[in-house]
């Protein structure tokens, strides 16, 4: 499995990359922008991201913004069913219905985890989309 953690905070992403780097290459960025690059770079490298950890509260590009992105850049793609999109984890502090929705109906993203993330809640989203067993 080839990850991509995308989030502003230093420390998120040193945790996330140590329980994810069991599973396959594992790649971090700070922003939006760079998450939208390395996306792109993945793809045309015939390499492409299966699952991304995305926060929302970011500077430049917003979590949301990035995810919409993401999404745009395989349409035109023609990565349009659902078993060629990226799996999207959204991972905020945000608890609040309203960003749940926003990222999980109108951004696309296939799930939603609230900090502090922890191996077990991790380990059984990654089931669930079946990305591990």
């Amino acid at each position: 499995m080839k990850s991509l953690i995308v989030d502003d905070d230093f420390h998120t992403r040193i945790i996330l990359k140590q329980l994810l780097k069991v599973y396959g290459e594992c790649d971090t960025v700070a922003d939006g922008e760079e998450a939208i690059q390395a996306f792109k770079l993945a793809l045309e490298d015939s390499r492409p991201y299966d699952l991304i950890c995305l926060d929302i509260m970011m500077p430049y590009v917003d979590g949301h913004n990035t995810l919409l992105k993401i999404r745009e850049i395989e349409k035109n793609m023609g990565l349009t069913k659902p078993s060629q999109e990226v799996k999207v984890i959204m991972i905020t502090g945000l608890s609040d219905p309203k960003n749940a929705v926003k990222a999980l109906h109108k951004g696309g993203a296939t799930s939603y985890l609230v900090k502090p993330v922890d191996n077990k809640q991790l380990v059984k989203e990654l089931k669930s989309l079946q990305l591990i067993r």
